[in-house]
């Protein structure tokens, strides 16, 4: 939980942070603002980087692994249009932040499955979202290339690693309407695509500009 003495210092940085993402078109609605305002980042970082936390750039948390910028956190969760009550996928779950902010906005009643390749940041992950309170949210370590069929279908699907190209299963878990934001490309840069499922054999896509993630790991990764 918040160290005491730097409760008030962390609120005021986050919320400089948000104001920033604002002012710079990056958070929108009020949904994704109210949501960013009230997770904690520097509980989601190693002890020895929570001084950059509230700094708009990927911090790194062990494993060659990062926590994305709070600037693509906000895009992310803008274009996935998430909504209460809904069931949420992600993929690259990493210590757990992206999660907790899409459960601030599917709330109480929504679900959130977050998949983690790396064991030992799934574990650390797992206890930052109980400690800091988000119930809703269940991190798993497994290959999130094939998806998370047991908790399927899925309203929504966030992966927050690049890929080669969309796994079919994961298309294959969405629900019709349903939407998925995934970076394609190779390993080191990457287009960002949002695509909703319209059948059972048909998706839409829309390129929502260059990125750059870590690559996705599994059978249907790099």
């Amino acid at each position: 939980m918040w160290k005491k003495k730097n409760k008030g210092d962390y609120e005021k940085q986050r919320n400089d942070l948000v104001d920033s993402l604002m002012r710079k078109g990056y958070v929108e609605s009020e949904k994704v603002e109210e949501a960013m305002r009230k997770v904690p980042r520097h509980e989601f970082v190693p002890e020895q980087v929570r001084k950059q936390a509230y700094i708009d750039s990927p911090q790194p948390i062990g494993e060659g692994q990062t926590i994305s910028a709070p600037h693509m956190v906000a895009m992310m969760v803008e274009n996935l249009d998430l909504k209460e009550g809904q069931k949420v996928l992600e993929i690259g779950g990493g210590m757990g932040y992206h999660a907790s902010v899409i459960s601030e906005i599917v709330g109480k009643e929504g679900e959130v499955y977050s998949i983690e390749y790396i064991g030992s940041l799934a574990e650390s992950a797992q206890k930052r979202v109980e400690e800091v309170g988000y119930k809703n949210v269940k991190i798993i370590q497994g290959d999130g290339s094939s998806g998370y069929e047991k908790g399927a279908p899925y309203d929504r699907i966030s992966v927050a690693c690049g890929a080669p190209s969309i796994p079919y299963p994961l298309i294959e878990q969405l629900v019709i309407e349903g939407k998925i934001l995934i970076p394609i490309g190779s390993k080191f840069f990457q287009s960002l695509i949002k695509a909703t499922k319209k059948g059972e054999k048909k998706i839409e896509k829309e390129n929502l500009g260059g990125v750059r993630f870590v690559p996705l790991m599994g059978e249907y990764g790099f």
